[in-house]
């Protein structure tokens, strides 16, 4: 695929950047620009740059969760997808709404699994929903501490109210900086996420330094999404600030830190390796929506305040707020569908590629060898199934297996046929793969496999530096990373 093609492809994961500006600006200024504490033009500049300057250091980890509920495989299926959840986002700022971006993400991926035939991965999608259940609660428990704590102060401490207006101004801003960046740190994946293993950039390199591919995929995005903020992001700003409920300068400020330190709990591998380290589950890493840790925030300042802060909430635009976070998905997800059947069956584009499973004998003895019964299974050898969802009910018509069990025949049947040949490891990436590792794969030339399990093995057996380490908070960095580099290879022998 051409250059220009490409580019065309792409120009829907800038459309979803722009929403995203247009919609996700006001989590962290809308407060500030509704209370008139900061003007919009500054709080639209502020944002712009940090969430370029996210985007561009930051964002290639983003998205990681939302990648497991499915694998978009095509190019012109990842311009569908983005479309949709753009289509869906640009629509709620058309109304004014506070959507999510990372909700239309979901609601877009989970319409490609359904046309495709693929498999929602439940548990991902589980742990998900519980993120947008929490979110709004810890925005609202973070307002109320904070709110009270900073009432406290100012009540022993006295200062003059200009002091205590320029103190606010200038965390109002910090506070805007911090989740601008945030913003594109984390929601850059979720724009242009479904374009990385397709960039059509190349490495750029200007002496010591370089400017990869994916961070000139990244800058386009953030690009967008400062756009984005300039151009329609007010209007948005004043709902999620204003018309909800009437707030305080100091208000504004506890919501927009509140919303921030939401972002901060869902995206720290740091707390998480704490929380492990105590003895305590992990926090999931998982993109969180922004627009509804700032509602709970909002809300829980008028719950702290009485009767009378209750009275001061506007119901009936949190109604048409909680709506749309309702309605998000489910638009995305509808949208998702109808565009995906337009761009295949009338522009003749391949949204998705074909995935078939088979239970070959190399397959069945893994099974077994991991205590699974595969003579209920035996009349399914060698067949090749197209569609995860169909694979899955012939198996369990025949077998009932627990979730993890269901998983493992899913991931072992996969066919994903690979080919080790010295063209394609002499193109590899020394900056990906160590020479060790490179090494192994030189040892495995000329050798072909049905499965991924199959090369992963192989590798295994051939070196130490193929080999995962034992499960614990220490080598949790490397065993991500081995795996990171096994999809990288992956990806470079697969042959179509």
């Amino acid at each position: 695929m051409n250059l220009i093609n490409s580019l065309i492809f792409l120009s829907s994961g800038l459309f979803l950047g722009w929403s995203m500006g247009a919609n996700d600006a006001s989590n962290v200024f809308g407060t500030a620009v509704a209370t008139r504490m900061v003007r919009f033009s500054t709080a639209a500049f502020l944002c712009s740059v940090f969430v370029i300057l996210g985007a561009v250091r930051d964002g290639a980890g983003a998205a990681g969760g939302l990648s497991q509920l499915g694998a978009i495989n095509t190019l012109p299926g990842s311009f569908t997808a983005a479309l949709a959840a753009a289509l869906t986002i640009a629509g709620l700022s058309k109304l004014g709404l506070p959507g999510s971006t990372t909700q239309a993400v979901v609601g877009a991926i989970i319409g490609w699994n359904f046309f495709s035939g693929s498999i929602t991965n439940l548990a991902t999608l589980r742990r998900i929903l519980m993120t947008w259940i929490a979110s709004p609660v810890l925005g609202g428990i973070f307002a109320i501490l904070l709110y009270g704590l900073i009432v406290l102060l100012v009540r022993k401490t006295k200062p003059h109210l200009l002091v205590l207006d320029r103190n606010i101004r200038i965390g109002l801003i910090l506070a805007g900086v911090f989740g601008s960046y945030a913003i594109g740190a984390n929601g850059i994946g979720n724009v242009m996420g479904f374009f990385v293993a397709s960039s059509p950039f190349v490495d750029l390199d200007f002496g010591s330094m370089t400017f990869s591919a994916v961070e000139q995929l990244f800058l386009l995005g953030g690009i967008a999404i400062a756009v984005g903020v300039y151009t329609y992001s007010q209007r948005v700003m004043m709902t999620v600030g204003n018309s909800l409920m009437v707030l305080s300068p100091v208000g504004a400020f506890v919501v927009v830190i509140a919303h921030s330190l939401v972002l901060f709990i869902f995206s720290s591998q740091e707390l998480a390796n704490f929380l492990i380290s105590v003895g305590l589950p992990p926090i999931p890493l998982l993109p969180v929506s922004g627009s509804q840790a700032v509602i709970g925030a909002v809300l829980g300042i008028g719950l702290l305040q009485g009767l009378k802060g209750v009275r001061q909430i506007r119901w009936k635009v949190l109604v048409g707020i909680a709506s749309g976070w309702v309605t998000t998905p489910i638009i995305a997800a509808i949208v998702g569908f109808t565009l995906l059947f337009v761009v295949q069956n009338v522009f003749g584009q391949q949204v998705y590629r074909e995935i078939y499973y088979n239970l070959s004998p190399p397959v069945l003895e893994r099974l077994a060898q991991a205590g699974i019964s595969t003579q209920p299974l035996a009349d399914l050898q060698n067949q090749n199934i197209a569609k995860g969802i169909n694979f899955r009910e012939s198996v369990r018509e025949r077998i009932t297996l627990s979730p993890a069990q269901e998983a493992l025949v899913l991931n072992s049947a996969e066919v994903y046929n690979l080919e080790i040949t010295s063209e394609k490891i002499a193109a590899l990436d020394p900056g990906i793969l160590n020479p060790a590792q490179i090494a192994a794969l030189k040892n495995l030339v000329d050798q072909s496999f049905s499965h991924k399990w199959q090369l992963d093995q192989a590798l295994t057996q051939q070196s130490d530096a193929w080999q995962k380490k034992d499960d614990n908070l220490h080598n949790e960095d490397f065993n991500k990373k081995l795996q990171q580099q096994l999809t990288y290879v992956q990806r470079v022998f697969h042959t179509r």
